[in-house]
């Protein structure tokens, strides 16, 4: 996904810690994390100070993905104090062994695949306003890109001919990887979220056949993957620099 934002975006893989940080106005596609598992303190201070540090480097705002199950026993919010940055929100990892599932319905909703730069700046505009980011991070985000309206499983869940909920899927190392998941505020706990996200992996599955599936659900969305089929493996810190 970064580098479909730009092919020139920092992709690399330091000692320990991963950059994947295309520099758009989406802070999702800002993107640092560790990958050591066991490390002792004072190797894991000095990773959070290096991450930081490419942080600090940036112009525009992401986060420090941290996967807790790397750092078991660590205080992981002082760390993050001590290298100048600070707690955003959490999440999970989740995966499943979990397609096919039957073709989704919902009675207040028809579907559409993305395939169109309407449609995906739709898609954009539902995440930034879920998210409470600008509405422009989202279109800077993905905006006329040509995977989200190919490669990418993109649905819009429209009521009466509006779009309100967004899911997508993408083939991965084998898998179907669900993202940016979204609904409109004001329009949530009515289903929609949960009613896109299987349409999205049924079509997804239709086309490639693959059963797997893994998502990075936020606090506020992981009660609904539950129900398709996701297993939670991983906790998730995610942290911002410092104001």
């Amino acid at each position: 996904m970064v580098l479909d934002r730009d092919a020139n975006a920092d992709v690399r893989d330091l000692p320990g810690v991963a950059v994947r940080w295309a520099d758009c106005r989406f802070p999702f596609w800002n993107c640092v994390t560790l990958t050591e598992p066991g490390v002792d303190a004072d190797l894991l201070a000095r990773r959070f100070a290096e991450a930081a540090d490419v942080m600090r480097a940036k112009e525009k705002a992401g986060f420090l993905w941290v996967f807790e199950d790397l750092a078991e026993g660590a205080d992981l919010d002082e760390l993050a104090s001590r290298a100048g940055l600070e707690y955003a929100f959490s999440g999970t990892g989740m995966a499943g062994d979990l397609l096919p599932i039957p073709e989704p319905s919902h009675p207040e909703l028809t579907f559409e695949r993305v395939t169109t730069d309407d449609q995906l700046l739709a898609y954009a505009d539902i995440n930034s306003r879920a998210y409470g980011f600008e509405i422009e991070a989202g279109r800077d985000g993905i905006g006329g890109s040509a995977l989200w309206k190919s490669g990418v499983h993109a649905y819009l869940g429209l009521r009466d001919g509006v779009p309100v909920t967004c899911a997508g899927a993408v083939e991965t190392a084998g898998r179907l990887f669900v993202v940016l998941v979204a609904t409109e505020p004001g329009w949530e706990r009515r289903g929609y979220g949960e009613t896109v996200t299987r349409k999205a992996l049924y079509e997804a599955w239709r086309a490639t056949g693959i059963t797997r599936a893994t998502l990075h659900a936020t606090a506020a969305g992981a009660p609904v993957y539950p129900r398709i089929g996701f297993e939670a493996n991983s906790p998730l810190r995610f942290y911002a620099l410092k104001s």
